[in-house]
């Protein structure tokens, strides 16, 4: 059986190294998982039990319209609940857009390096990608602009963006909405939107009405830490919704998902003490960076990108032998780079003094 042509030289997405894999190679007893951006916290402690509660009637299908988290999104940030469409992740949302909106002989438009399912999924609808490098870790948003031909079909925005951090603020979201053409597609992928703090970021649902070319993605894999059970939506003009829900499938997302989703989603104070124990530690890890002379990219996020005098599998080798798993920039397109999510506080603290080690190892030339 013969593929798709556009396979060729694509290969499946390789994720990080697992817990229990790295203990038995190295014969480590603990490891710390800090290189998936996942919440180190957990997720809310009301979610095990409606879980739990919920955990009967496997030979029904899930409700296909995911009425209930549904109900209570769309009353929260006052849109119509038509305006939603849920995934298996946001990722899939992803997968719905460009299945949905690119063909042979568009193009789509993205940040270098960013997320890269955005080029992943758009490539094996056969359309090809314009990658604008990153000025500083932010996006060129004129240099996107300047891209748009009259094949461009879908603009990504990452904000904050992965694997840097950075946010666009609101002047420049409206700048660049305002240029955009109408017709072309803007995707604002907020995966980590729970923990910014900067006083200029944007509302982008609030955008939606003006600008229904708008398609906003949020995520319960995050600040929620739900990653396990895969569930996110998106938000968008109600047109778009109604050809994004006809590529869906009708049972996507599933019943144990989306009641966790509800349960999670109602629990604003866990939310709000994550993402404020998780801002203080990593301003705590900054100050740190700061202190051991090395830079990093400014960060909106739940993880930090260090830059190094060496390259990224250096680090991501030593920290790995010491029972850390951070993410190599290599890997990322961003060379001499380590990503780190923002862990625990004393798990940070060991980090820390491992990294400070690493680089009195490196000034005695003994890496």
């Amino acid at each position: 059986m013969k593929a798709k042509s556009v396979f060729n030289g694509m290969s499946a997405y390789k994720p990080g190294k697992q817990i229990e894999e790295v203990k038995r190679e190295l014969g480590l007893d603990r490891i710390i998982k800090l290189a998936s951006n996942e919440n180190p916290f957990g997720y809310s402690s009301k979610v095990d039990q409606v879980v739990k509660d919920s955990a009967n009637h496997f030979e029904l299908y899930p409700d296909g319209y995911a009425t209930a988290i549904r109900e209570e999104i769309s009353q929260d940030l006052n849109i119509d609940g038509d305006q939603l469409v849920f995934g298996c992740g946001s990722d899939e949302v992803i997968d719905f857009i460009c299945r949905s909106y690119l063909d042979e002989g568009d193009n789509t438009i993205m940040a270098t390096p960013t997320f890269p399912q955005y080029k992943h999924n758009a490539i094996i609808q056969g359309a090809t990608s314009k990658e604008i490098p990153l000025i500083n870790g932010y996006h060129d948003l004129q240099g996107m602009l300047d891209a748009i031909d009259e094949n461009t079909r879908v603009v990504w925005l990452c904000s904050p963006n992965n694997p840097t951090g950075c946010i666009i603020n609101q002047p420049s979201l409206e700048t660049f909405l305002e240029a955009c053409p109408r017709d072309v597609m803007v995707v604002m992928d907020e995966a980590y939107v729970e923990y910014i703090s900067a006083d200029d970021a944007p509302d982008s649902l609030s955008y939606i009405k003006e600008y229904p070319n708008l398609v906003v993605l949020r995520t319960f894999s995050k600040a929620y830490g739900l990653a396990g059970l895969r569930i996110g939506f998106g938000v968008c003009d109600m047109t778009v919704a109604n050809i994004l829900n006809i590529a869906r499938g009708p049972f996507n997302t599933t019943k144990l998902a989306q009641f966790a989703a509800l349960e999670a989603y109602r629990d604003q104070t866990f939310i709000t003490e994550t993402v404020k124990t998780t801002n203080r530690n990593k301003f705590e890890f900054m100050e740190f960076l700061d202190r051991m002379d090395l830079d990093y990219y400014d960060s909106e996020t739940n993880f930090v990108l260090v830059k190094l005098p060496v390259s990224g599998d250096s680090m991501f080798d030593y920290l790995l032998k010491n029972g850390f798993i951070v993410r190599s920039g290599e890997a990322l397109g961003i060379p001499n780079s380590v990503r780190i999510t923002i862990g625990k506080k004393d798990d940070m603290l060991l980090l820390e003094a491992h990294i400070k080690t690493f680089l009195r190892a490196l000034e005695d030339d003994t890496v």
